[in-house]
């Protein structure tokens, strides 16, 4: 099955191209908790932090290595989102590390859950899955 689609040409031109992932957004529980979490935790530089009154809403900016983003925000009242049993949409937010079983001993020594190392079939690197504070599924994948 070819993932092909046709697309009416613009101008002449063809399809324009993605470049990358710019960021993903996350809706937080606890704001505090899961600044910590990403910040302190997962060592993601704060780019920048606002709060917007109007929303009574924080918004914090996180950096990742590459240049792409995790965007942290607080809505009060947000319900939570299902995780399991696995449900459509977004599955998971995974990220790239260099040594697996560093940040295995990390995450454990600050109490975070991890899933025991997998393979995966088709590349054979290496990755496992915790959590954030919300239960959001995050994925480490060896690089």
């Amino acid at each position: 099955m070819s993932n092909e689609v046709s697309a009416p040409a613009v101008e002449g031109r063809g399809r324009p191209k993605l470049q990358r992932i710019h960021h993903a957004a996350i809706i937080c529980s606890d704001y505090a908790v899961s600044k910590h979490f990403y910040n302190t935790v997962l060592g993601l530089d704060i780019l920048a932090e606002n709060y917007r009154a109007e929303r009574d809403s924080w918004k914090l900016d996180l950096a990742l290595p590459d240049g792409g983003q995790v965007e942290l925000f607080s809505f009060n009242g947000a319900p939570a989102r299902p995780s399991y049993p696995e449900a459509q949409g977004l599955r998971h937010l995974a990220f790239e590390v260099e040594q697996l079983d560093e940040w295995v001993a990390w995450l454990e020594a600050h109490s975070i859950a991890v899933e025991a190392i997998r393979t995966d079939e088709f590349t054979g690197k290496r990755f496992t899955f915790f959590a954030d504070p919300d239960a959001l599924p995050l994925e480490l994948y060896e690089r």
